[in-house]
């Protein structure tokens, strides 16, 4: 994160009346035993106050510009937050809508902070562009010298992370859809009908929301299913590809090691587990995989 002055503004999760900064005071790992014991977890946005505080941070650390990137604003109301914030601080703000979660921001994220980095090479003291949000960066000069950032520069940066976002895309499997159900993230009757059936749903992004896209009766068969789909929606071309899973693990290394064997495009590979707010609402056994095309930049 410091290598592309990306800054994060963490959600918050909240256990019964606890409440707790995501990745600062609790872990993926913390939720996944929370849940399991049946306690109520919540989550929440971070304020508008604290998005302002942030940005006047990085503009106080030499940033002229900052494009701040956001999880989708289908599942949660922080890109609102940083859109109430942006108008209060000293330097352009432009928000961006990922429509993504996980994994699949954070290649929005990167590619923003590269783009902004392309800027910085090509112009250096021009005063330089970043992402920064929930997920996201400040990125600049750092010394606090040069001109603020042009609406050009941002654009080329925003442009980045949308190109980004719309080639990224993601797939899951949840043991259950009860914790999707109770945080809202789906419907009561496709939660319904997938208990009463006992099948194991395949989920997608879809226009930013979580919608069905496969029932398959039993964990093995969807897992290799998920396999199936990472495959295809790779193709030919260059692409990262990320495993996601939360208390998991035993099934996330062997997908990857089997993905590594299979994507004849794959640059990066990379496993990790879940945020604490994103796991509270897929619960332990999640397993998603991410795949992002990989595309040169225009600067």
């Amino acid at each position: 994160m410091d290598r592309h002055r990306i800054r994060v503004v963490p959600l918050s999760v909240a256990v019964g009346d606890e409440v707790f900064a995501e990745g600062v005071e609790i872990s993926p790992k913390d939720v996944a035993e929370v849940l399991r014991s049946k306690q109520r977890v919540t989550t929440s946005r971070p304020s508008p106050e604290t998005f302002a505080a942030a940005y006047r941070a990085a503009a106080e650390a030499g940033a002229r510009g900052i494009v701040s990137i956001h999880l989708s604003a289908e599942l949660s109301g922080t890109a609102e937050a940083a859109r109430l914030a942006a108008p209060t601080v000293p330097i352009p703000v432009r928000v961006v809508d990922s429509r993504l979660v996980g994994m699949a921001l954070g290649s929005c994220v990167l590619a923003a902070a590269e783009s902004a980095e392309a800027l910085d090479a090509a112009r250096p003291g021009a005063g330089a562009v970043g992402a920064g949000g929930a997920v996201g960066a400040a990125v600049g000069g750092g010394d606090g010298t040069g001109a603020e950032a042009t609406e050009a520069d941002l654009d080329l940066v925003v442009a980045a992370a949308e190109s980004r976002a719309a080639g990224t895309a993601g797939f899951f499997y949840v043991d259950t859809l009860e914790h999707l159900r109770r945080g809202g993230r789906i419907g009561t009757a496709q939660a319904l009908v997938g208990s009463a059936l006992a099948v194991k749903p395949l989920l997608h992004l879809a226009g930013g929301r979580i919608e069905p896209l496969e029932k398959v009766r039993t964990a093995s068969r969807a897992i290799a299913r998920l396999e199936e789909i990472a495959v295809e929606r790779a193709g030919q071309q260059p692409v990262d590809i990320t495993v996601h899973h939360l208390a998991a693990e035993h099934r996330a290394e062997p997908l990857a090691e089997r993905l590594r064997g299979r994507v004849p495009g794959l640059e990066g590979l990379y496993v990790s587990e879940v945020g604490a707010v994103i796991g509270a609402h897929v619960g332990p056994g999640l397993l998603a995989v991410v795949v992002s095309p990989i595309i040169a930049s225009s600067h």
